[in-house]
């Protein structure tokens, strides 16, 4: 579905990607791994057409994307949950929800995948009135997630979707994330919580100083000695 091979991605003058590849089949989760730095938002900002590779090619069934602009990576059935949620805080939940909808198939659908994500999430619509801004940090993840539900897309890639939640809030935003693939959503999350993440996927990638390492299913790295001294404190 997703195939990404090769890319090489600098900022001005400092490379943060180095020969970056793997692909996302449909209907799996897909995880990207690695620390704080290792370049895990970049890619997925890259394959979101809002960074530019300097080489490699970024492929969706078939498609080229490297070169496209980001509304094409829209249109073509590609949502990005974006890391800190950068919802509009004076906008009210269903406002933001709606701003997920702006592409043509997605507008005409509007109300249908409005209803969806308010069965997904019954307190967004009890909030929806409310400014976003005056939400939980669990809800307005849960408007993050559902305003990329908005796009109707074929893919999602969730960046960070845990930072800063309570543990609690944690462990039911990664079972939404397998909800939302069990109703056939293709996923590509990046999250530095590998334990959880591991857990739930079926393919992962462990990126490492801009370079992917290591690549197997979640239950091959959840044992692997590297994963587990580096990334699980074991």
């Amino acid at each position: 579905m997703l195939r990404v091979e090769h890319i090489q991605v600098f900022y001005g003058d400092l490379q943060v990607l180095w020969d970056v590849s793997f692909e996302v089949d449909e209907g799996r989760i897909v995880v990207l791994v690695g620390a704080n730095g290792a370049g895990k938002s970049t890619t997925l900002k890259t394959v979101s057409a809002l960074l530019t590779p300097a080489s490699g090619t970024i492929t969706f069934e078939g498609t080229r994307l490297d070169r496209a602009p980001s509304h094409k990576v829209v249109e073509l059935g590609i949502a990005h949950v974006p890391e800190g949620r950068r919802l509009f805080p004076e906008m009210t939940v269903e406002e933001n929800l709606i701003m997920g909808s702006l592409a043509s198939e997605a507008k005409s659908k509007r109300a249908e995948t409005m209803s969806r994500v308010y069965n997904l999430f019954p307190v967004l619509h009890e909030r929806r009135r409310q400014p976003a801004g005056t939400l939980s940090g669990g809800e307005q993840q849960m408007v993050a997630i559902g305003r990329g539900i908005m796009a109707r897309p074929k893919l999602i890639m969730f960046d960070e979707p845990s930072l800063g939640l309570a543990p609690l809030v944690v462990a039911s935003i990664f079972e939404i994330i397998r909800m939302v693939n069990s109703e056939g959503l293709t996923v590509l999350l990046v999250e530095q919580n590998v334990k959880h993440t591991l857990s739930i996927c079926d393919r992962a990638y462990v990126l490492e100083n801009g370079s992917i390492t290591m690549e197997g299913s979640g239950r091959e790295l959840l044992h692997n000695e590297h994963v587990k001294a580096a990334y699980l404190g074991i």
